[in-house]
């Protein structure tokens, strides 16, 4: 018998000498060669996986599904089916999944974006066998009982409801993928406030709408920090024996190619002042509309730093700096057959205004070719860093690879995306960012004219509709002007009685007058004394 102690010790040995034969310039775990992120995938009758034997003492292992918001049939049933994640199944109630994964160590966690929806475990690695188990009891055997979804789930949907109200920046994303797409991709990630769930949202439908979700050809498994061979082994003990029990009636979850449409939205909101800017962006790399110069334009654009108590020296950065109370920052959003380029700016509203002036100048200047060869290079590095850090990321590393292979038959390998990057050239920067600003001119509506007036100034609403849309969330303009809301009442009413018709804007003001009567008297006691006074008040419209 070989004892842990002295098996520690003899590895560590090993390591040791195998440091001392390693030359100085090696290199570590974060280069691309290394090989370090490839997964290698299987299939356990219909079901795929994919594993990659990370290093370390725990692991991560998630089921991720085709069934975002993006393939919901009406909203909220992607979050619906998120909040039954670890509910009662047919062999175990809730709170003993609770205590078990309790006594074992374990993470249990669910989320859903636009395109997935995403329920996993975090354990110790020795654990595999129940955890892997347990998620594929998840997906087969959840029972969708009524009073946990009228006692849990509704619930905590309204929270996610009322706290996205307060969130501007996520409205203004959300907005903003509304515009772009409309349908689809355009769906918001939550319900919003006015949707009448409890209308339609019920256990029987969220049950059909599981059965669809989880069917062996709309899901996959990934692991992380488990070996091929024992999570191949595991996985065709649990998961092959999960039976296709697609509900009668219930529609398959078809996917249609995402359309970029472009267009611009206002929101009014008392919380916060929030813009995007956002331009047709880069599919994943799985999918086949990707393109790697989108990352590095994303990197050149930048907005945040990377250094404490320093403005950074990306090109937004730079050109936004004189507005300190304002925030910028350009994200890359990435889908299976589209994505999302856009910059964001929140702050105070003056700033915003002044920094999306000055960032659209930036971009068109991109479009002109004016970069730098070390701008350039700061770009494609920023960019390949953001690729493989994201790969090391479990959230994000699990789900892409989930979603490449459910999407399009194949798990993300990170290292492909950062040689990808490395490829790009400098012409072909300049080509796509080009592309991303013709000029062509699009009359702004009128009722527009008085928002962002600054923003016409760099003739922002000169670009093509079809490439540029823009999402602005602002304070209420009467609360800016200083008005309370019945005088601004008012003033709209006033407004709008004088742009009728004479025969009609007469007819408007005499209902619009209205005569104040009051009478005052006393009721008077012995000496004269006064006991009440009355009031009476009669309005006569």
């Amino acid at each position: 018998m070989i004892w842990s102690a002295s098996l520690s010790r003899s590895a560590g040995l090993g390591l040791r000498r195998q440091s001392r034969a390693k030359p100085s310039n090696c290199r570590g775990l974060a280069a691309a060669a290394s090989g370090s992120f490839s997964y290698e995938t299987g299939d356990a009758s219909g079901v795929k996986y994919a594993s990659r034997n990370l290093p370390g003492p725990t692991t991560t292992v998630a089921v991720v599904a085709k069934a975002g918001t993006r393939f919901q049939p009406l909203p909220g049933y992607s979050e619906g089916l998120e909040k039954f994640a670890f509910k009662s199944t047919e062999r175990r109630s809730q709170l003993r999944i609770c205590r078990e994964s309790e006594l074992l160590g374990g993470q249990l966690f669910s989320y859903h974006t636009r395109e997935n929806v995403v329920i996993g475990a975090k354990f110790l690695s020795d654990d595999l066998p129940y955890f892997t188990e347990l998620l594929a009891e998840v997906v087969s055997r959840t029972k969708f009982t009524r009073y946990e979804l009228n006692e849990e789930v509704l619930p905590n949907l309204k929270l996610a409801q009322k706290a996205l109200l307060g969130r501007t920046t996520e409205l203004a994303i959300s907005s903003a993928h509304g515009v772009a797409f409309h349908r689809g991709l355009g769906e918001p990630l939550h319900p919003t406030s006015s949707t009448p769930l409890t209308k339609y949202l019920n256990a029987s439908w969220l049950k059909q709408f599981a059965s669809a979700a989880y069917a062996k050809n709309n899901f996959a498994v990934v692991a992380n920090g488990a070996e091929a061979s024992v999570f191949s082994k595991w996985m065709k003990e649990f998961f092959s024996d999960i039976q296709d029990q697609t509900i009668e009636g219930t529609p398959e979850i078809k996917t249609v190619q995402s359309k970029y449409y472009g267009g611009e939205e206002r929101i009014a909101h008392d919380s916060g002042n929030t813009m995007i800017l956002g331009f047709p962006g880069s599919s994943s790399f799985t999918g086949g509309f990707w393109k790697p110069e989108i990352a590095v334009l994303a990197s050149l654009l930048g907005g945040e730093t990377s250094i404490k108590w320093s403005p950074g020296f990306s090109l937004l950065s730079k050109a936004t700096e004189a507005f300190p109370r304002a925030h910028i920052s350009t994200t890359n959003a990435i889908y299976s057959d589209a994505g999302l380029l856009y910059v964001a700016l929140t702050g105070n509203a003056n700033d915003v205004r002044s920094a999306a002036v000055e960032a659209v100048k930036k971009i068109k200047s991109v479009a002109a070719g004016e970069i730098s060869n070390e701008d350039f290079k700061k770009a494609i590095a920023a960019a390949k860093f953001g690729a493989l850090d994201a790969g090391q990321n479990l959230n994000v590393g699990l789900e892409a690879t989930g979603a490449g292979l459910v999407h399009d038959g194949q798990p993300l390998q990170i290292d492909e995306v950062g040689k990808s990057i490395e490829r790009v050239s400098e012409s072909q920067l300049k080509k796509i960012a080009k592309t991303l600003v013709e000029d062509i001119m699009i009359n702004p509506r009128p009722d527009q004219r008085h928002i962002c007036a600054k923003l016409r100034q760099s003739n922002l609403n000169s670009y093509n509709q079809h490439h540029v849309l823009t999402a602005t969330i602002m304070a209420f303009a009467w609360k800016a002007a200083g008005l309370t809301y019945n005088r601004y009442l008012a003033v709209a009413a006033r407004v709008v009685r004088r742009s009728l018709k004479e025969e009609k804007r007469l007819q408007a003001e005499k209902r619009g007058e209205m005569d104040l009567r009051f009478a005052k008297w006393n009721v008077s006691g012995a000496y004269g004394r006064k006991l009440k006074s009355y009031v009476l008040t009669e309005l006569i419209i």
